[in-house]
């Protein structure tokens, strides 16, 4: 990945690169910072991407707000690190500390198919393009 597109990192830290919205061929997602032209209802909805808290941050990700971690992030964190073995919080952790450029590539690199070269959908936990499953981290 040369670029950073800022709308493929959701304000909460979801990878949307890595989203089975943003993979699926048909009504395609184009990522949570984009305009809400394909997305889910419920992304469209979110009432993290849609805060007013947020809006009021520098960053525009959550990391940056008074309130953080707050329940809503809690509860979105715990359910992804039980269903999916990801981490919001850590994912927000990492590009506050090390900043989006340095996580992306991170990301980039880890969520990459060693088969195929696609990624990894962090929802069904391998490549849709060839079914490799992700390696245990």
């Amino acid at each position: 990945m040369e670029t950073v597109d800022k709308t493929l990192v959701a304000p909460c830290g979801m990878i949307c690169w890595t989203c089975l919205a943003y993979l699926r061929d048909k009504n395609r997602c184009n990522g949570c910072g984009s305009p809400d032209v394909n997305k889910w209802k419920s992304c469209a909805r979110c009432s993290i991407r849609n805060c007013s808290l947020l809006a009021n941050t520098a960053s525009k990700f959550c990391y940056d707000c008074e309130k953080f971690p707050c329940r809503r992030l809690k509860d979105l964190d715990k359910r992804y690190r039980t269903r999916y073995n990801t981490s919001f919080l850590e994912n927000l952790v990492s590009i506050k500390n090390n900043g989006l450029e340095v996580f992306v590539q991170q990301e980039y690199v880890k969520r990459r198919c060693p088969v195929c070269d696609g990624t990894i959908c962090i929802h069904r936990g391998f490549c849709l393009d060839c079914r490799k499953k992700q390696n245990s981290t």
